[in-house]
């Protein structure tokens, strides 16, 4: 199993624009969670929602409403809305696979 950023550049966007991050992944599992996390510079990676795909794409937990995460059978998104500067960080996608 595995999981990539598509962009592994920079990013840059001006405060109140959007901005969307994706990865891709590669599993055969259809029991499949994709996590979205950022990290600030000297602090642990920080929480920012997950998203099931397949067979688990009901479940969802997103508690900020400025992100929102799209999944598909071999993809990622994460849009966040209205960014400022405080969203200037590392972000990190991540895949879990559930049982089978």
């Amino acid at each position: 199993d595995s999981i990539e950023p598509k962009d592994k550049d920079n990013i840059i966007r001006r405060e109140g624009e959007s901005v969307t991050l994706s990865c891709t992944y590669d599993t055969s599992s259809n029991n499949i969670f994709l996590y979205w996390y950022r990290q600030y510079p000297n602090r642990e990676p920080q929480y920012l929602l997950y998203k099931g795909a397949r067979s688990l794409s009901s479940y969802q937990n997103i508690p900020d409403p400025r992100f929102q995460s799209i999944t598909s059978e071999s993809s990622t998104k994460l849009t966040i809305d209205s960014v400022t500067l405080s969203d200037s960080a590392l972000y990190y996608c991540a895949l879990r696979v559930g049982a089978q």
